[in-house]
């Protein structure tokens, strides 16, 4: 499976390599959160930096899969889930490096992490609302505002990095070929201080949040499912399969 990890001084990442654009089946959204969780209960890890290798971060869900199939929905909205929530709450600072197209499930990945770097040709998109889903708000408000957020998933549009930098929702925005080396300066930074240290403060600082994403998101996915009941949400991913475009609800 392509999911690349490595750990030195104290540093470990994660690397996803799945061409052409890194959106991954309900098997891999699955197999994320084990590898999270393992890296972060190592006593040799005191921080993880999550990017990834081609075109873009990660363009969410492999709706190929869910064209071909509604029901794979529950296996892919539990590791959507699960990926989250063992970011969220990793023993350790989990640190994303983020390049190009940021999309659904990447944004989830995004707002459950502790520090976000991007290059400055990224954007983020919850383009789920033209693809027969909902989910991702929840992650995208933990990170920016509720207008903003709502504006965004109501279009389907799009959020620059500069724009989330502008409204305070990721640390940093660089040139594409300075996104690694300026990530892996912060996650040496983080390698450096106690262990311990690192596990006590986030656990403060998740326990101060202002609302529990979560729970959040799992109420999102409720709805969902509630979208796979209605023709307009196969219509809408055969459209994507199709022409890679929203499906047309105009009315003649």
């Amino acid at each position: 499976m392509p999911i690349h990890t490595t750990v030195k001084n104290n540093i470990a990442e994660v690397v996803f390599d799945f061409p052409p654009v890194n959106a991954f089946n309900g098997a891999t959204w699955n197999e994320i959160p084990k590898v999270i969780d393992e890296l972060g209960a190592r006593e040799d890890v005191k921080v993880i930096l999550i990017r990834s290798e081609g075109k873009g971060f990660c363009a969410g869900v492999d709706i190929k899969e869910l064209a071909h199939d509604g029901s794979a929905i529950v296996g892919v909205n539990k590791g959507n889930y699960l990926t989250g929530k063992a970011i969220h709450h990793c023993e350790m600072p989990v640190i994303v490096a983020a390049h190009k197209f940021i999309i659904g499930g990447g944004v989830i990945m995004c707002g459950a992490a502790d520090i976000v770097i991007a290059s400055d040709d990224a954007y983020f998109s919850l383009p789920e609302i033209d693809r027969g889903a909902m989910g991702g708000a929840a992650h995208l408000q933990r990170m920016l505002g509720v207008a903003k957020v709502r504006a965004a998933f109501l279009t389907g549009g799009k959020i620059s990095a500069q724009e989330a930098y502008r409204l305070g929702g990721i640390e940093k925005v660089v040139p594409k070929d300075e996104l690694v080396d300026e990530a892996m300066e912060y996650a040496k930074v983080l390698a450096e201080k106690s262990r311990d240290a690192l596990r006590i403060a986030k656990q403060a600082l998740n326990g101060i949040e202002p609302f529990d994403v979560d729970a959040s998101y799992r109420w999102e996915q409720g709805f969902t499912f509630e979208m796979y009941m209605h023709e307009d949400s196969q219509k809408s991913r055969d459209a994507f399969v199709e022409t890679g475009k929203a499906a047309d609800f105009k009315k003649s």
